[in-house]
């Protein structure tokens, strides 16, 4: 029986038996850019530490990742604001002493230029009010917010559950989260939009009936087309918008982060984005659970829904640009490194090769940074 994309995709991936939620989690078929590398975590713990000065270094920092997978960033992020009191840690991974040039110059009294004296100085003993500051790794609560179980080895000092936590003070990150919020699809007909219906266990689709008034509201706001033009096809983006604005909501005073792959009105896709990924491949989008599905996301709409709700500006940028601002570029180490520290210097190619594949406008460096401030300033959380 053919039922709705968007019933189709909610039983694919988050049914008792879904993509997300059974077998060994999503890393096993696709990459993303949490996989790809230590810089995408340590220039995002970058944008953390921003926040927490932006927040004025609260007691407890709220550090939220939505659609966790199996808690690898959050995994990475403990590791690595752990680290914050120790060797000054760079974008890559690796410690900025090494000479790497695949950075740009951190900026002053940030952790990455910091000696480890002074870094344990800065971030341990300030003094604030006549008393010493905790250092955020003292103060930082992960939260990892996944429909799958509990993984067993996931350290303790991540907390596990599976809805966004209220009244979060601190960074809520969602790392292609958005892009498997289920969704309608639809297609433009001589006699208007019609939902597409899909079968799902053969990936058989066929048309429906008209759509909705406040589909119909969401597609001639933000995927518009000419009275004539039919055989388009749609993908309906409101309940990513309602995702998103309800995930804002969220937050007391902070900053919440969506990075995705998606597009804005006037360069929508004609035919749609909708597809799936099993193994490492990438396939037909058959909503049978046995692969992703996952269609590109109308960041432009998503960003107006969760402005409305923060009542406060947004900022949308390629991840090219954002991972430049937080000082990653993967530039080539000096070649001189090779003849006083050969091993570092293939520590610091390979570090760079992968930063490289982080910001590549082709690739992962296409993908769209939404960041929008709740009850904070805009620059430390926009501004750059």
């Amino acid at each position: 029986m053919s039922i709705r994309w968007r019933d189709a995709m909610s039983r694919a991936l988050y049914g008792p038996s879904g993509f997300f939620v059974a077998g060994t989690g999503p890393a096993d078929h696709f990459r993303t850019s949490v996989h790809t590398s230590p810089a995408f975590a340590t220039a995002l713990l970058r944008l953390i530490y921003d926040v927490d000065a932006g927040l004025g270094h609260p007691s407890r920092l709220d550090v939220v990742d939505v659609g966790a997978g199996r808690g690898e960033l959050l995994r990475t992020l403990l590791l690595t604001v752990g680290d914050a009191a120790g060797p000054a840690v760079g974008v890559s991974g690796e410690p900025t002493r090494s000479g790497r040039s695949g950075l740009i110059p951190a900026r002053a009294g940030s952790p990455e230029t910091l000696t480890p004296t002074a870094s344990a100085r800065s971030l341990r003993d300030e003094p604030s009010s006549g008393t010493a500051r905790p250092s955020l790794a003292e103060r930082v609560r992960f939260t990892a917010v996944e429909y799958a179980s509990r993984p067993e080895n996931l350290p303790e000092e991540i907390a596990w559950t599976s809805e966004i936590p209220a009244e979060i003070n601190g960074v809520l990150l969602a790392t292609e989260w958005l892009d498997n919020v289920p969704l309608d699809v639809a297609v433009h007909t001589a006699d208007g939009w019609r939902y597409v219906l899909v079968d799902p266990e053969s990936g058989v689709e066929e048309i429906g009936e008209r759509v909705s008034p406040a589909d119909l509201d969401w597609l001639s706001k933000w995927w518009p087309t000419g009275p004539s033009e039919s055989g388009f096809r749609a993908e309906i983006g409101r309940s990513r918008d309602e995702a998103w604005a309800n995930a804002v909501r969220q937050i007391s005073r902070g900053l919440a982060v969506a990075v995705d792959y998606g597009h804005l009105s006037g360069d929508r896709p004609v035919d749609g984005t909708l597809t799936g990924y099993r193994g490492g491949r990438q396939v037909p989008p058959v909503p049978d659970g046995s692969s992703d599905v996952t269609a590109h996301v109308a960041m432009d709409s998503v960003a107006s829904a969760g402005s409305e709700v923060a009542r406060c500006a947004y900022s949308l940028v390629l991840q090219r640009e954002a991972l430049r601002a937080l000082g990653a570029d993967g530039g080539r180490p000096p070649l001189s490194l090779a003849g006083t520290d050969p091993a570092g210097y293939v520590r610091a190619l390979a570090a760079a090769s992968a930063v490289a594949e982080l910001t590549d406008p082709a690739g992962l460096g296409g993908h769209w940074w939404l960041r929008q401030p709740v009850g904070i300033p805009h620059e430390p959380a926009v501004a750059r």
